[in-house]
């Protein structure tokens, strides 16, 4: 379709004036960086972009230009880069104590342990912390294998819980996946998420036929019982993939009777990301056994949990099991400005109310624009799916790569996920406004028109 022809929406103004940069050029950290790292480190655009500054929702690059963030550093920035609140508590942490392990003792930990319980459902109420979502997955599992005695552990397919050797054999997302004895012992159950199911039926019927999928590996592929049964409540890499309310019932049922443990990897949708509630396995009426969680915990901090029962905490003490930075005073200073400002600054609210009109937003795109054929998601974790065909359904991966390259030609960075590639993954920090909502809208349908022409 054309291009509207109406006059771009402004972005909004902010009062704040970045500082003039004085480092090295773009093209010079692009060179240093092809030469001496790894070259699995990839950047996302045409012509990398250089990000030397950050407030709340907006980015800035060497030139002081400024773009709206539509991915949160990967999820990682919960309350806004650079939030005033955080930076003042890290601030006085690091003048005073930057580190110390826990064989000795420090506020910190245990009143952060305790903040957690406080929003946790009655019984989950024991943390270990640690740096990386990839560790909270791999000690989750080892700590569901310690106390069911069984080892096989059911995943689903499209997911994905990390990059350590273990986490990335319980994933089944694209390259990610890693067919090796590190996966053993691990199965993939059908993703419940309708738009893409290979099973026939309303959202509801697919989402009971993906859990009895559960049933059918347990039977086929392992001896009976299994130690756990991990997911996402919304997959995030995966393009924001999500099942019917009646899912997660059923699958914990089914994984619960063979014996094992119910594990919600809450590295994305955790903190009020989802709006209607703080943990995104709340959306279903579940309690796992297990909660994972990392990203916006830390707001940009390297911080990470495992939080479950009391019975199932004690079976790690059956091994000697240490972690040198997790639960140090900076990163538990970060994680309780976190949790106190998204108290204190409204931000769960904001993700259901601002979340919501951003996705009523892209809904209506959907009806202008045939190059979108899913919209999805709660709250601030959105994904727009983008196909060449609606009939067909099939993936438009160079077109969602060119909405990325006009869509920050415009100031707005998104991101992208999918088996395909295919999908818009928008998740903003969670101080995102209005305002902001709507300039992103028109330079989406914008970048939409521009991606088919």
């Amino acid at each position: 379709m054309p291009e509207t022809l109406t006059a771009p929406v402004r972005m909004p103004p902010f009062d704040y004036t970045p500082r003039p940069y004085d480092g090295p050029g773009r093209d010079e950290v692009l060179a240093a960086r092809r030469r001496y790292t790894n070259p699995a480190v990839f950047t996302l655009y045409r012509e990398p972009l250089m990000i030397v500054e950050g407030k709340m929702q907006y980015l800035f690059d060497e030139t002081g230009r400024r773009y709206l963030d539509l991915f949160a550093g990967i999820v990682t920035v919960s309350c806004g880069h650079c939030h005033p609140k955080v930076v003042a508590r890290l601030r006085e942490q690091m003048e005073t104590l930057q580190h110390t392990t826990t064989i000795y003792l420090h506020p910190g930990m245990p009143r952060l342990a305790e903040r957690l319980a406080s929003k946790m459902p009655p019984g989950l109420d024991v943390t270990y912390f640690v740096n990386s979502g990839s560790e909270a997955n791999d000690l989750a599992i080892t700590m569901a294998r310690l106390y069911t005695g069984h080892t096989d552990v059911i995943a689903l397919r499209n997911g994905y819980h990390g990059g350590s050797p273990s986490a990335m054999g319980l994933t089944s997302h694209h390259t990610w996946k890693l067919p090796t004895l590190q996966g053993a012992y691990v199965h993939h159950a059908l993703c419940p998420e309708p738009y893409r199911s290979p099973l026939g039926g309303t959202p509801e019927e697919i989402a009971t036929a993906s859990a009895g999928d559960i049933g059918e590996l347990i039977r086929y592929s392992t001896p009976g019982w299994i130690a756990a049964f991990l997911a996402e409540p919304i997959q995030g890499v995966g393009g924001v993939t999500s099942a019917a309310p009646n899912y997660f019932r059923e699958a914990y049922r089914i994984a619960r009777e063979h014996g094992g443990l119910c594990i919600a990897d809450e590295v994305q949708t955790g903190f009020g990301r989802t709006g209607e509630h703080y943990w995104g396995f709340q959306n279903f009426g579940v309690v796992p056994d297990i909660v994972t969680m990392a990203k916006g915990f830390g707001n940009g901090v390297p911080l990470a949990a495992v939080t479950t029962r009391r019975e199932i905490a004690e079976v790690l003490a059956q091994r000697l099991h240490f972690n040198t930075f997790g639960g140090n005073p900076v990163s538990m200073a970060a994680g309780l400005a976190v949790m106190d400002v998204i108290e204190e600054d409204g931000l769960q609210e904001n993700a259901r109310v601002v979340g919501g009109r951003l996705r009523q937003g892209l809904e209506r795109l959907a009806a202008d624009h045939r190059l979108i054929g899913d919209v999805r998601g709660v709250g601030l974790m959105l994904g727009v799916e983008l196909v060449t065909d609606r009939a067909t359904r099939a993936p438009a991966g160079g077109e969602t790569l060119q909405v990325l390259e006009e869509a920050r030609s415009m100031g707005v960075l998104l991101g992208k996920g999918g088996l395909a590639g295919n999908v818009l993954r928008i998740k903003p920090p969670m101080c995102i406004t209005a305002e902001d909502v709507d300039f992103a809208l028109d330079v989406l349908d914008r970048a939409f028109a521009r991606a088919v022409t």
